[in-house]
């Protein structure tokens, strides 16, 4: 696959490699329990609600990039060697 060549949308459809689902899920978290905290209906210390917005920040930049990483073709063969070389 030629990384240089694609465009946001076939980079964001392109395989994802696992390290990078993991922060996904970790950020889509970040981003779900800052917005619950946000919008509740209850009276929160402003320290918690500055917290819970960093989090939503973090938590949406952490899943963009994440989404934008694309495994490529070397990192197929770099996983094969691995297991090739494996006794």
């Amino acid at each position: 696959m030629k990384s240089n060549s694609l465009n946001l949308v076939e980079r964001v459809k392109a395989p994802t490699p696992k390290w990078f689902k993991i922060i996904r899920t970790i950020g889509i978290t970040l981003t779900a329990v800052g917005g619950a905290i946000l919008a509740a209906p209850v009276a929160i210390p402003a320290t918690i609600v500055t917290i819970a917005g960093y989090a939503m920040l973090g938590g949406t930049v952490a899943t963009a990039i994440a989404q934008t990483a694309m495994q490529t073709d070397n990192d197929e063969e770099t996983k094969a060697n691995e297991n090739f070389n494996e006794p």
